[in-house]
């Protein structure tokens, strides 16, 4: 017998089990704490360029290195750590990006030492729903007004590698906005 999950009709992950569980069970679905929505920036930032699916495999690897994301501990990474992760096969390495991470966590711990968070200003940038879904993949926008004012947002704070774009990307992992495409199976 077929499981009925592989007949599904998915945005994406049907060729892989790993992406299919991550389109099924995560993508789209609202994400909140500044500490999971920190390790979501990361891990968009480290997929730049890159194909999702390979950050996926790596994501086990990003937390052993990354000390489960723990805002606290990635604030107070010297140069020593930074040549550790440069060193780690586990992860994309990526100087640029690793540095990103570091000086996030420390905007991050600035943040919240100001009485601020990370959901809040995540959260405020959500858009209101779509009455629409997206019929394809090329009706669904690279960055919007609300990913640009996020940007700018988390910049003002101190956060880096927060473009337009990789914030929209970060907006539809994390369930700020619904841009699976009509007839998929996880579609809200």
């Amino acid at each position: 017998m077929t499981n009925p999950t592989e007949l599904a009709v998915r945005c994406f992950g049907n060729d892989d089990p790993l992406y299919a569980r991550y389109h099924d069970e995560e993508w789209g679905l609202p994400v909140h704490g500044d500490t999971a929505l920190y390790e979501r920036l990361v891990l968009e930032a480290m997929q730049s360029g890159l194909s999702w699916l390979t950050i996926l495999r790596k994501r086990e690897g990003f937390r052993t290195a990354f000390d489960g994301f723990d805002p606290a501990i990635v604030a107070a990474y010297g140069p020593d750590d930074v040549e550790r992760l440069m060193a780690d096969s586990g992860i994309v390495r990526n100087r640029r990006k690793i540095e990103a991470a570091i000086t996030n966590a420390r905007a991050l711990i600035a943040l919240q030492a100001d009485g601020g968070s990370l959901d809040q200003i995540v959260w405020a940038h959500a858009p209101e729903p779509r009455l629409d879904p997206p019929a394809t993949w090329m009706d669904v926008p690279a960055s919007t007004p609300e990913s640009v004012a996020l940007a700018k947002a988390l910049k003002k704070v101190g956060f880096v590698f927060v473009g337009p774009t990789t914030m929209y990307a970060a907006m539809q992992a994390c369930g700020l906005v619904d841009d699976h495409i009509a007839g998929c199976v996880a579609r809200r």
